[in-house]
């Protein structure tokens, strides 16, 4: 798995041809990005490239790559699916994906995974790094691709296992939704959204009030089967919020909403993103039988990093420390590819991690 630099995008031809030299038998997998993450550390605002390599015996990494005009369409089978990507439910298949934030519709292709291969784990990120459609390098086997999605499916002697940290903590009460249409919240628990933000608002401590004027998200917990009680922080996919309706007292999101689902709202800041990612870690570590990774994927956005934390390596270090001294890659997206709740999402501000070991030992 190779990340580089997007500056060294004149030469991105070069990658395969040398990886494909030195590493005749690999599969090889990867994209450019506008930071990279290698031997467990994060290099932003410099040229890089980060190299990961796996020996994986009784594993079979199959490559398939697709462009938005060959996806199927909501109305084929799963087999399908199958078809397009060469790899059948039936061989258990997880996947890594890469894509073009600008000629890819991730929600798509996202989506298309989760109706064909409800099982599997899917991970990865948005190559980033440039304003430019066709910018961006994606590397997959021996070819090189500036559009459309790539990815690998992992299939045989192995486990993967991820991590999802959107960075936010919950403020407020869990409610539940009792009016929505499509994206518009309409109503929480029989009130209006705008009038429950500002009573709450009016209990806040002056930090958290700070932080709602500018750091302010919707917590929806996307597992129906969730009572009020069972729900925990992981249990949450956090989006945005993208308008209000004063006059209404409505909040535009950026998801579906249902009404019957649980919702909360969040926040974010350093000290929320710190606290949620060792939350995430931890949550990982005390899952009944759960075998130590050998190595490890970090896709982390851009916006977090030096950006957020004012340090480097945030991430990674605390990685290092709860899980342990193991390889770790990756690189900063432009959206992160990750699970809640078992379906899969396009993220933001996010740190989505894959973990790998052997399903024997």
């Amino acid at each position: 798995v190779v990340f580089a630099s997007v500056t060294y995008n004149d030469s991105a031809t070069d990658v395969p041809r040398i990886l494909g030299n030195h590493f005749p038998n690999a599969m090889i997998l990867g994209c450019s990005g506008a930071g990279i993450i290698g031997a467990a550390r994060e290099i932003e605002q410099q040229s890089a490239v980060a190299l990961t390599v796996g020996h994986l015996p009784g594993v079979e990494a199959k490559p398939f790559r697709v462009i938005s005009d060959e996806l199927p369409s909501p109305d084929e089978p799963p087999d399908a699916w199958a078809n397009i990507l060469g790899v059948t439910p039936e061989e258990k298949p997880h996947f890594l994906v890469l894509m073009d934030p600008f000629s890819m519709a991730g929600e798509g292709i996202l989506s298309g995974l989760d109706y064909a291969f409800p099982s599997a784990v899917k991970v990865g990120g948005l190559a980033s790094g440039s304003g430019l459609p066709g910018g961006h390098a994606l590397f997959l086997d021996k070819q090189i691709y500036h559009d459309g999605a790539i990815g690998i499916a992992l299939t045989g002697n192995i486990v993967v296992e991820t991590v999802v940290a959107q960075g936010c903590r919950p403020i407020g009460e869990l409610k539940r939704i009792t009016m929505a249409d499509r994206n518009l919240l309409m109503e929480i628990d029989g009130q209006r959204p705008l009038d429950y933000l500002k009573d709450m608002f009016s209990r806040l401590s002056p930090e958290d009030q700070n932080l709602v004027r500018n750091n302010l998200f919707l917590g929806i917990a996307m597992d129906p089967q969730l009572e009020l009680e069972e729900v925990n922080a992981g249990d949450f996919l956090i989006r945005n919020l993208i308008g209000t309706d004063q006059e209404n007292g409505f909040v535009a999101v950026g998801e579906s909403l249902r009404e019957g689902q649980l919702a909360q709202f969040h926040v974010r800041d350093a000290s929320t993103s710190s606290e949620d990612l060792h939350r995430q870690l931890t949550r990982y570590m005390e899952t009944p039988g759960q075998a130590s990774p050998v190595g490890a994927l970090m896709f982390q956005c851009n916006g977090r990093g030096k950006y957020l934390y004012g340090k480097e390596n945030h991430d990674s270090d605390l990685f290092t420390e709860m899980i342990g001294s193991i390889p770790l890659g990756g690189f900063f997206c432009n959206g992160e590819i990750g699970q809640v709740s078992g379906t899969t999402y396009l993220h933001g501000y996010t740190s989505s991690f894959a973990l790998f070991r052997s399903k024997e030992g």
